[in-house]
């Protein structure tokens, strides 16, 4: 007798094929991404959407850092942002510089969210670009020449609206999209397309000068003129003898360093005001000075100096010229900006 057998159930298995589109080319991507500096993945995007036309790519790149940089903006807008760098870029230095006598000289202030965004590259040169465009913008500010003031602010919407002047010429003929150097752009459009990239970023402060000489300083920083704490300066230079001085190279360079050690005294120091309070600038001692006597303060360091170089003379028992701090401006990143 036999019993009867359990049925057993069958299994069959199938493989599921399906067909993509062709990868874009590695040369094509490595090309775009030279261009641009996008991710590689965006680069492949752009790409595919594009038939692998590199430039109808970075058409479709421009477009979507447009987009994408918008609504990251919108995001981080209510964010705080107390990282950044302080940029400054001076194109002329006043009285004696080469291409004449005027002084144009600009700070700005570009914060994030975080030091490693703050250190990157990119960021770094959006801040040069940025100082170089409100150095070239800036002009004179009636009502601050009224109250005597020499350095002003520029208000922050117009020139959100300028077109953005690249400090590095080999930028501008590279023509990198999303950089902040691309020809064309707008200062605010080359923050919106770093934010596509970077994704945190705000823009509080800038100021442009005008006035006699100017010299500069950041310390904190990657690159000589960027930091997180920075100063411009506006010296005033008097003499009979000032054209003939300024036309040797000894006396430059000499007068450049002695400005730039105001700069690093006036960031290195607790420095609230030129004159009139117990800590301001001419009442420190000058330690930034390589050859400033020991003990000595600025302002007896600056008459030493100006005297030494024969900047003063001694007219019927009266000195006549000198070198002399006119005013100045101290940032810190993240600090909150005076109303002045």
């Amino acid at each position: 007798m036999f019993g009867a057998r359990t049925p057993r159930p069958i299994f069959t298995s199938f493989r599921l094929y399906s067909t993509t589109a062709d990868k874009p080319p590695l040369k094509l991507v490595a090309e775009l991404r030279k261009l641009t500096e996008v991710s590689i993945t965006k680069a492949r995007e752009a790409l595919a959407a594009s038939d692998n036309n590199v430039s109808a790519a970075l058409k479709w790149l421009q477009n979507d850092l447009a987009v994408s940089g918008a609504q990251k903006a919108a995001k981080v807008a209510h964010r705080t942002a107390g990282e950044g760098l302080i940029g400054a870029s001076i194109l002329s230095r006043g009285t004696g510089s080469p291409g004449g006598g005027g002084v144009r000289a600009s700070l700005v202030e570009l914060n994030c969210e975080t030091d490693f965004v703050a250190r990157n590259a990119l960021f770094g040169r959006l801040v040069a670009d940025v100082a170089h465009t409100a150095a070239f913008l800036a002009e004179p500010d009636q009502q601050q020449q009224q109250r005597r003031r020499l350095c002003h602010a520029i208000p922050l919407e117009p020139f959100l609206d300028a077109p953005l002047l690249s400090s590095s010429p080999s930028s501008e003929e590279e023509g990198v999209v999303g950089s902040g150097s691309r020809g064309g752009g707008t200062v605010g459009n080359a923050i919106r397309d770093a934010i596509a990239k970077l994704g945190e970023i705000s823009f509080p402060r800038v100021r442009g000068d005008l006035g006699l000489r100017v010299t500069s300083y950041t310390h904190g920083g990657v690159v000589p003129t960027q930091g997180r704490i920075g100063a411009l300066a506006l010296i005033a230079l008097k003499s009979p003898r000032l054209t003939p001085l300024l036309g040797t190279l000894d006396f430059r360079e000499e007068l450049e360093r002695v400005e730039r050690s105001l700069a690093r005294q006036i960031v290195g120091f607790d420095t609230p005001a030129v004159r009139g309070e117990e800590n301001a600038l001419y009442n420190q001692p000058f330690m930034m000075f390589g050859d400033a006597l020991e003990g000595e303060t600025v302002q007896a360091g600056l008459a030493r100096w100006a005297k030494q170089k024969e900047l003063v003379l001694d007219t019927d028992g009266t000195d006549t010229g000198g070198l002399e701090v006119v005013e100045f401006v101290k940032w810190t990143v993240g600090e909150i900006p005076d109303k002045a």
